[in-house]
């Protein structure tokens, strides 16, 4: 019997048995509980790496001035010793020199540079102008650190290159010049940007810092509906850190600039202070809505960023040993694409600039200024290497710490060697000398190779365009794996941490 009365009876009444589709209904429950642990896991990872890029900023101002004076002094008075060593100087001082010399040189150079005359051409511009100078900067800055790592580390292995090897390379002085070109050109694009935020700051409307804040809101639109595998989101993990603490030095600039322009009038701080936060916290709301959308469409749990942490913490203890292959500071900037020396000549620049030091009494507070950036610089480090040592242990990863590092034996070619470890790790080598990985099952935890450690320098600064490509057409391969991976392979395809997607 048809009637309308019984159609909507039976709408009424009609019911349903959710336990009959209980792994559907799991799954979404657990991906509500992944979306409000993201914000806490990932700030933990923020925090640590933010306190990284510290760590790496600060030896700049404290450690590194006193290593070149412990080099400059062995250099000078090694006559009177005699030439015993067939090195005059450790590698590690003629990097140490030649990051002094550069630091020095394009101080110097910044002095041609004036702030204020670029600050009236900025402000007299558009609003919609700046607001596409500020996201070409961005771009440029991205671009000029991922090639500027490189340009250092070619510097650094062409001082300290083993002499009885065969010359391969143009000469130091080329490269040391090539150095001091990409160190001041990265520092004045960095003041061009803190320029326009500070531009931005005093607007009368606020209107280009409105602009420039939902600028980042853009960068959700352009993230969360992409494909991402693990590896990418450490990638954009680290890029996040980055960012965030260089907005965080621009910060400190534009603050430095606008108090000395009210005569350091604390109450003018207080002014500022409201817009900072505002910047800050969209920074931090758009990380955290941009993370919580990635894990949840790629079905990646909030556990993966503990797994970054504890590779961070790794790479800080590795680079601690006796056997170290890089400085520690060169590990965050290549993981992190983030560089110390070209933020640390603009800070020097500005610092030196706002602040005229007259009398006994500013230099014994310089002194003192300088005491307490070593012990702060001493302290963090401690603190971080207590807190790498937990994660490490965390992770089961201290056995793989202690493995020797393979390096070229002299009269050996450093490719044959490195194709020979290589292949002994299930990795092949084509004829353009670009690595692939080939079909093969995963072998178990114990006997994943610890690549991070065992593997030569030259394959931590740049990843062969061979393998990204195989790397692509595996895809496929790497989705049936075990959804939780060793931290040794997530590693394996972030060996450029500076690379952009």
């Amino acid at each position: 019997d048809l009637s309308l009365l019984r159609f909507i009876s039976a709408e009424l009444t009609r019911g349903y048995f959710l336990e009959h589709n209980e792994a559907k209904y799991t799954e979404r429950r657990e991906r509500v509980y992944t979306c409000m642990r993201i914000p806490k896991e990932l700030e933990k990872l923020m925090f640590f790496g933010i306190f990284l890029c510290l760590d790496a900023f600060l030896y700049v101002f404290t450690l590194l001035p006193l290593r070149v004076f412990l080099a400059m002094f062995r250099f000078i008075t090694l006559p009177c010793y005699g030439l015993r060593d067939r090195r005059l100087l450790q590698p590690a001082q003629v990097c140490d020199i030649l990051k002094g010399v550069i630091l020095v040189i394009c101080y110097f150079m910044m002095h041609y540079v004036d702030y204020s005359m670029m600050y009236h051409l900025i402000r007299g511009q558009s609003v919609i102008k700046l607001y596409i100078i500020y996201n070409m900067l961005e771009v440029a800055d991205r671009l000029i650190s991922s090639f500027g790592q490189d340009i250092l580390d070619a510097l650094y292995w062409t001082a300290t290159e083993p002499k009885e090897r065969k010359r391969a390379h143009i000469g130091v002085i080329p490269h040391f010049f090539m150095a001091v070109l990409y160190v001041f050109l990265h520092a004045i694009l960095i003041m061009v940007q803190a320029t326009t935020l500070n531009v931005a700051f005093n607007s009368h409307n606020k209107s280009l810092l409105t602009i420039m804040m939902s600028n980042n809101f853009v960068e959700i639109k352009g993230s969360v509906f992409k494909k991402f595998e693990k590896n990418n989101l450490f990638q954009m993990s680290n890029s996040d850190i980055k960012e965030r603490f260089t907005n965080y030095v621009l910060l400190l600039i534009v603050c430095l600039r606008n108090m000395e322009q009210f005569s350091w009038n604390p109450d003018h701080l207080w002014v500022l202070f409201p817009d900072v936060c505002m910047v800050v916290a969209s920074e931090i709301a758009v990380d955290i809505v941009k993370h919580a959308f990635i894990t949840k469409f790629n079905d990646i749990t909030a556990d993966v960023y503990s797994e970054y942490r504890a590779s961070l913490a790794f790479d800080l203890v590795s680079s601690r040993q006796k056997n170290a292959y890089t400085d520690y500071s060169d590990s965050v900037s290549r993981r992190m694409g983030f560089i110390p020396l070209p933020l640390a000549v603009l800070l020097i620049r500005v610092v030196t600039s706002s602040i005229k030091v007259q009398g006994v009494l500013a230099y014994v507070c310089v002194v003192l200024f300088y005491c307490g950036l070593i012990s702060l610089k001493v302290l963090n480090s401690i603190v971080l290497l207590g807190k790498s040592c937990q994660y490490v242990k965390e992770a089961k990863m201290e056995e793989k710490l202690f493995n020797p590092i393979l390096t070229a034996t002299p009269g050996k070619p450093a490719g044959k060697q490195q194709s020979t470890f290589k292949s002994t790790q299930g990795v092949s080598t084509d004829e353009n000398g670009s690595t692939s990985v080939p079909n093969q099952p995963v072998h178990q935890k114990e006997n994943m190779p610890s690549l991070l450690v065992t593997s030569n320098s030259d394959q931590f600064l740049t990843t062969p365009d061979g393998e990204e490509k195989d790397i692509s057409q595996d895809s496929s391969e790497l989705k049936h794996r075990s959804a939780k991976k060793d931290l040794l392979e997530i590693d394996r395809f972030t060996i450029c941490g500076n690379r952009i997607d």
